[in-house]
């Protein structure tokens, strides 16, 4: 893979106990670098929108100090509408911001998913390695603690796809990324509506409340 050429992008989901006894589903975003093997992770606990999605992808930019010229997508919801043919239809947001942005956007066929080796390989590390035992408090500590993580463990040692260390070889790639246009913006909570059955309870994630 040629220096700065090509990225991968997929989600991940897991369950992470809390200090409460109780599970809480985490869902986090993954892009890495196809030649440095460079990962960046972002954890929320709820699952990703195309607003979120985009975050996320500014945010890894920032990381990675600039964009691959391509990068590879399963035909996620969050991303795609569906096909017309040959052709992918996006989602509006996404639509929007890819339109803008100086990448381009690959979609693999649904019947061709081990395209996205790499990534796929990342989120099974993280599971294996940064998420085992591991408790939540908040996405920002989390975050937080995965950005340590990365430095000291997911880039910093070597990687036994590449038998590199990532870190090393992305100060050599980050000069081939391109400049990304936009800066990270965090997006505003998305609120839904529930509506308000006669007996005055509405029905939240398979529980009534009462109103």
């Amino acid at each position: 893979t040629p220096y700065g050429e090509w990225g991968q992008v997929d989600f991940g989901t897991t369950l992470l106990n809390t200090d409460s006894g109780k599970k809480q589903r985490i869902h986090f975003f993954v892009m890495v670098l196809g030649r440095s093997r460079q990962k960046f992770v972002y954890f929320q606990n709820t699952p990703f929108t195309s607003k979120t999605a985009i975050y996320a992808h500014q945010l890894s930019f920032d990381y990675f100090q600039g964009s691959p010229h391509k990068l590879l997508y399963d035909q996620d919801r969050v991303f795609t509408k569906g096909e017309n043919f040959v052709d992918i239809v996006l989602t509006r947001e996404f639509g929007r911001y890819t339109s803008k942005e100086v990448f381009t956007p690959i979609f693999c066929r649904k019947a061709d998913p081990q395209t996205k080796g790499k990534v796929e390989n990342v989120i099974k590390y993280i599971k294996h390695n940064f998420l085992v035992a591991r408790k939540y408090y908040s996405d920002e500590q989390l975050n937080k603690e995965v950005l340590s993580w990365l430095a000291r463990t997911g880039n910093g040692k070597i990687s036994r796809a590449t038998e590199l260390v990532p870190m090393e070889e992305w100060n050599k790639e980050k000069e081939y990324l391109l400049a990304p246009r936009t800066a990270p913006v965090k997006p505003e909570p998305e609120y839904k509506e529930y509506s308000v059955r006669k007996d005055h309870t509405i029905r939240y994630r398979g529980n009534y409340y009462s109103l």
